[in-house]
């Protein structure tokens, strides 16, 4: 044995023989060791021996403890700082003792180590009856300091052995010679377990009330002291009445310590306490939290989930939850329309009442809630009336209006597959005013992402109805055909060409050969022919027939190359007049960004939802540097292209297919663009205002019609507005100035070096009719 070791056996032995001193400790022996005979001396000595052969030679180092780093989970936030998502195994928030309130740590140490900034590590007293305790079969007792317990939770398991509890004790006295008792104290709160995956109790205090440690009351902190001893028994969300007990046992505590007063006393254990009964984030935005969880994992692996990262995305909180909420009400709204499936699963219900409750438990298990669309089994149907059941055990009961969605399935002759009956599974969902209505869980999906035209930056991203569902990112991974919302860009082409929004374009049926077999291709519109039409207009109605003559003129080889300049991948467009018309495919996040050139005034953006990285204590490890002022060469379109473009957007926006953004948002630089493919397939709406650009999709991830009365404007273009209300408010309405290069002629905007033109350019000449060519030659065109 070490000289060092021999001076700190030395020390235990000291302390653990300084009761036999005194006159009336054998008086104070149990009963039943003078019952077995045993003599304390010899047995002081036997421990002694044990100690000194078995368990100090196996001592754990301390460097767990001197050398403290807690296993902090990676934390991302909006850039507001708000939480949306935690990944780690566990909840824990380190908290310096400084920065620990003071009511916080009484409330601890009155019912876990009242006399710990007195004792050395052990309280003698309590160790020897727990020691008398183990060897003559008693009961166990528990008599662990604040220090032994950070032994045993750093060190040790929690078996009830000698060896264990011996090997705590001289732990205890190592600690307390390593760290001064504030580091001690320190080292407990922030790692001890507190129930619901949390550690620490700046954690717990979020976890269960969702506060920082400063804002708790002293029925709080109370409630939190409380949990250490049993967090299964004492915990505040799964255990309320035990917790409670245990909360006011707490301030009994404290009250005879006098650390508080009578009245302080009575006015905690009356106050009511809000407990979550789950980890609540302030923002809905799981897809976002995905994305950046892979981000990071890929730059620092495991350590991801241990070290306390702190990501700062650049999301914006109030927008970001605008988007999820108008997205889901949106679906949903959408899946009404087009009525009900029936029960989503179904299971036969016992007469008694626990086997009930068990298989009711067991078939909600397989159909989680979904936010507000509550999963529940119905114990009693009628046509007026349902009852339901949900996994929390409450009872829901539906009538009058909350019933108009499913009335037909309530009927006794509705098929056995619709029928609503008891054991049917179904989805509840209330009102503002606590009113319970019957609705199911959508089979449609849908994206929503929003960007800073300026410089890229995320705002907003649903990546589809419910991420616990289904894990698939749309907005960056759901290639889609675009329809319609594809056709700004065959337009801004057209423009480098000699084209301008006044061009006259004849709207009237075309037939195109369509292969070498002889067959045709007839491209459609779907509000019909206008015959002559202005390229401002026919954009603004959306005009198919008018897209492929223009995409005709320009040649499919020219438009399909420009494309490139809005970032869109090529090899997913066809080299034919079928792109003009969205056959080729793009994610949302391509589509926003492609967007943001035209709201920008012709640059292209790089979308990034990253703002900067710090660890635990602050300390930043990565940050996006703010984007440079643009460059010639981030420049793609010209600023004259940008500058029309964006006035036959608005155009759209305010008198085309997309006039329900202009008349609700009531802004004149709302702009964008609808978008239906065929069969509608998919819906989608894309366009800016100030500078927020954002693009809206719903479709059904295996492609199946939505509906035919369905379309861009009535599935997409709704949730674009509602998220739009949120995004600019305050913000100022754009007015943009005319770039030098263009002129105003004819009530229209051109390019200068177009001006002979007077805006008329000859497209198809042999596919207009003879009576309109005529007039055309004759004015010399």
């Amino acid at each position: 044995m070490t000289g060092p070791q021999l001076s700190f056996f030395s020390t235990i032995v000291k302390f653990l023989t300084l009761p036999l001193a005194t006159a009336n400790y054998r008086q104070r022996l149990p009963h039943t060791l003078v019952a077995l005979g045993v003599d304390a001396a010899l047995l002081l000595f036997a421990t002694l021996t044990y100690m000194l052969v078995t368990v100090l030679p196996g001592l754990p180092p301390l460097d767990i403890v001197t050398d403290y780093r807690p296993k902090i989970p990676l934390r991302i936030y909006t850039a507001d700082g708000a939480l949306l998502g935690e990944f780690g195994d566990e909840h824990r928030d380190f908290v310096p003792i400084q920065e620990i309130p003071q009511v916080v740590k009484d409330a601890l140490l009155a019912i876990e180590d009242s006399r710990f900034y007195e004792h050395g590590g052990v309280d003698y007293r309590g160790v020897t009856r727990a020691l008398v305790a183990d060897l003559t079969g008693g009961v166990h007792q528990g008599a662990s300091t604040i220090t032994m317990q950070v032994a045993r939770n750093f060190f040790l398991s929690r078996e009830k052995t000698v060896k264990r509890k011996l090997t705590e004790t001289l732990l205890a006295y190592r600690i307390e010679s390593a760290l001064s008792k504030d580091q001690i104290l320190e080292l407990y709160m922030n790692q001890i377990y507190l129930g619901q995956r949390t550690h620490g109790f700046a954690s717990a205090a979020r976890t269960y009330f969702n506060k920082r440690l400063p804002e708790l009351s002293l029925a709080e902190a109370a409630m939190l002291a409380g949990i250490p001893q049993n967090p299964a028994k004492h915990n505040p969300a799964v255990n309320p009445v035990r917790a409670k007990a245990r909360q006011v046992m707490v301030l009994k505590r404290l009250r005879q310590l006098g650390k508080i007063t009578e009245a302080q006393y009575a006015e905690a254990v009356a106050q009511p306490l809000a407990v979550n009964d789950r980890q609540l984030f302030a923002v809905h935005a799981d897809h976002v939290a995905e994305m950046v969880r892979q981000e990071v994992y890929a730059q620092y692996q495991g350590e991801a989930y241990t070290r306390g990262f702190n990501v700062y995305t650049t999301l914006n909180g109030p927008e970001q939850n605008a988007a999820y909420n108008s997205l889901r009400s949106n679906v949903l709204a959408y899946d009404q329309r087009h009525g009900y499936r029936g029960p989503e699963d179904f299971v036969d219900l016992p007469d008694d009442e626990d086997e009930r409750d068990d298989a009711i438990d067991r078939i909600l298990a397989k159909h989680p809630n979904s936010d507000n669309l509550i999963a529940a089994v119905v114990t009693e149907v009628s046509g007026k009336k349902v009852r339901a059941e949900p996994a929390s055990g409450d009872t829901i009961e539906v009538s009058g209006d909350g019933l108009r969605f499913v009335a037909r399935a309530l009927q006794a002759n509705a098929k056995d597959g619709n029928r609503i009956r008891v054991g049917s599974v179904i989805r509840a969902v209330r009102d503002a005013k606590g009113r319970w209505s019957i609705s199911q869980m959508p089979d449609v999906e849908a994206a929503f992402v929003a960007l800073n035209a300026e410089d890229g930056s995320y705002r907003a991203l649903v990546g589809g109805f419910d991420f616990s569902r289904k894990q698939f990112n749309h907005v960056t991974s759901a290639w889609r055909q675009p329809g319609s919302s594809i056709k700004p860009f065959i337009y801004s082409a057209a423009l480098e060409k000699g084209y301008s929004p006044a061009t006259q374009v004849e709207d009237a049926p075309l037939s195109l050969p369509a292969g070498d077999n002889g067959k045709t291709w007839d491209p459609q519109n779907d509000d019909g022919y206008d015959g002559p039409i202005s390229l401002r207009r026919a954009l603004a109605r959306s005009k198919n027939v008018v897209a492929v003559r223009l995409l005709r003129a320009i040649t499919p080889q020219y438009g399909r190359d420009y494309l490139q300049r809005f970032g869109f991948d090529i090899a997913k467009h066809p080299a034919d007049l079928t792109m003009t018309l969205g056959s080729g495919s793009v994610t949302p996040l391509q589509m926003a960004a492609a967007y943001a050139v035209f709201a920008n005034g012709g640059y292209k953006v790089a979308p990034h939802l990253i703002q900067k990285i710090t660890d635990s204590r602050g300390n930043v490890l990565q940050e996006t540097a703010q984007p440079p002022v643009r460059q010639d060469e981030q420049r793609v379109i010209d600023g004259r292209n940008a500058f029309i473009m964006d006035s036959m957007l608005r155009e759209v926006a305010h008198t085309g297919t997309g006039a329900l953004a202009g008349q609700r948002l009531g802004r004149p630089d709302v702009a964008g663009k609808t978008g239906t493919t065929s069969d509608a397939f998919d819906g989608w709406f894309a366009g800016y205002a100030s500078d927020v650009v954002a693009v809206a999709w719903m479709g059904f991830d295996q492609p199946k019609s939505l509906g035919a009365r369905e379309f861009g404007a009535t599935l997409a273009l709704p949730i674009w507005i509602d998220y739009m209300r949120q995004a600019l408010t305050g913000k100022p309405v754009v007015e943009r100035s005319p770039p030098p290069g263009v002129s105003f002629v004819d009530g229209d905007w051109l390019y200068d070096e177009f001006n002979s033109d007077s805006g008329i350019k000859e497209l198809d000449v042999e596919s207009i009719p003879s009576m309109v060519r005529d007039f055309f030659k004759r004015l010399g065109i």
